[in-house]
């Protein structure tokens, strides 16, 4: 690990910015943010053969490195966040699971300080507010209404820092949930659902602008009775999640996603548990015990997918290796569009001038070789 040079040149890249990829590119570091010019004397790191772009936004992770955002101590999330930032992520939105009301309004509260001191970017509620027919890893008999009285409970108890609910919102009270939550600037996200197509389009009206998870935990998409996919892929107002881990989606799945949806409104996130970054074995998610075996998380009751063990490096990865998607689109998916919709694109998700020194070093192959944020090294590129 090494610390802060005052200015750096970052030399010899392909470099990927909003306007696309610069051959033998250059990124110049001042301090904590990203400079226009830079002064006599800075340090030069030549990054022949390499690739720079933008650190990873991730908007839906729920732990890793052996730490769950859900129950962990303040010093078992910072742990998750350490991992998940050692893979690229340099900003990271905390989900929760379902839990009991008073119990999520605690972990609000610890979750809204890590937040405020920087080293979260906010805070994403997934549960309780889902349908049973869609439950996924949630526990079904903690699952509630999505009251709005509800909803704001959790949004006070977060002091401002809420991004996102995932809600059911064919639900009684899910419609005027999705309106409270847009009137406070806060995503309604549609997921774990059991809609049909005219409830998801009705929800999207009301103001929902993400899909959790898409094609995960809904209705599978049918000729007669076409369900919140289509709905969610055809409304240029909606961003998708997808997880590309192999496990979740099938390639053609997430092409298709692409393909209708669009670069620009696709988000690749983890959804990660606590085994991401750190391997097989026996977990917790909330209050289900979750079995890893090969990089795969199951509950042990029932064997619904429990997340993921995956991290946004590998996905970056496996986007343009194996599913062919081009960089400049994958850095847009996995950088600016979360950014944009957690409202931090003027500090991150894109190297221009004035933003955080927030970047990723890969190589030709697109493995990762270093991470810096807010100009430190996280990981520091040796390079010989």
């Amino acid at each position: 690990m090494a610390g802060r040079a005052d200015s750096t040149v970052l030399a010899g890249a392909r470099v990927v910015l909003p306007t696309g990829t610069v051959e033998n590119g250059r990124v110049i570091v001042e301090g904590t943010r990203i400079a226009g010019s830079a002064h006599e004397g800075a340090q030069t790191v030549d990054l022949t053969g390499h690739w720079v772009v933008p650190g990873f936004v991730d908007m839906h992770n729920h732990g890793g490195g052996g730490a769950s955002f859900t129950s962990g101590t303040v010093d078992e999330v910072l742990t998750g966040v350490r991992t998940h930032r050692e893979h690229g992520t340099t900003t990271l939105v905390a989900s929760t699971v379902t839990g009991e009301m008073d119990f999520l309004a605690q972990r609000a509260g610890i979750l809204s300080e890590l937040v405020e001191q920087g080293d979260l970017a906010g805070i994403h509620f997934e549960g309780p507010f889902i349908s049973p027919c869609r439950k996924g890893a949630h526990s079904e008999k903690l699952l509630r209404h999505p009251d709005p009285a509800e909803v704001r409970k959790l949004m006070d108890a977060a002091r401002g820092t809420a991004k996102m609910f995932t809600l059911a919102t064919e639900l009684p009270g899910g419609i005027e949930s999705v309106r409270l939550l847009a009137e406070h600037g806060v995503i309604a996200a549609i997921g774990h659902t059991d809609a049909t197509y005219e409830q998801t389009v009705e929800a999207i009206d009301a103001g929902a602008t993400v899909a959790t998870h898409l094609f995960n935990a809904m209705p599978p998409l049918a000729h007669r009775e076409p369900g919140p996919i289509a709905a969610l892929l055809e409304d240029e107002r909606i961003t998708v999640e997808l997880i590309d881990d192999g496990t979740h989606l099938h390639p053609a799945a997430l092409e298709l996603a692409y393909r209708h949806a669009g670069a620009a409104r696709v988000a690749l996130i983890t959804d990660a548990m606590d085994a991401a970054g750190f391997g097989d074995g026996q977990y917790q998610l909330g209050p289900l015990a979750v079995e890893v075996k090969e990089g795969v998380a199951r509950l042990v009751e029932g064997g619904s997918i429990a997340g993921s063990t995956l991290t946004l490096d590998t996905a970056f990865r496996r986007a343009v290796t194996l599913d062919r998607i081009p960089v400049d689109d994958v850095v847009q998916s996995i950088s600016a569009n979360p950014a944009r919709l957690l409202g931090v694109y003027d500090k991150v998700g894109s190297l221009e001038p004035g933003k955080d020194a927030d970047l990723v070093v890969l190589d030709e192959g697109f493995t990762l070789k270093g991470v810096m944020r807010k100009g430190d090294w996280v990981i520091e590129p040796h390079l010989g």
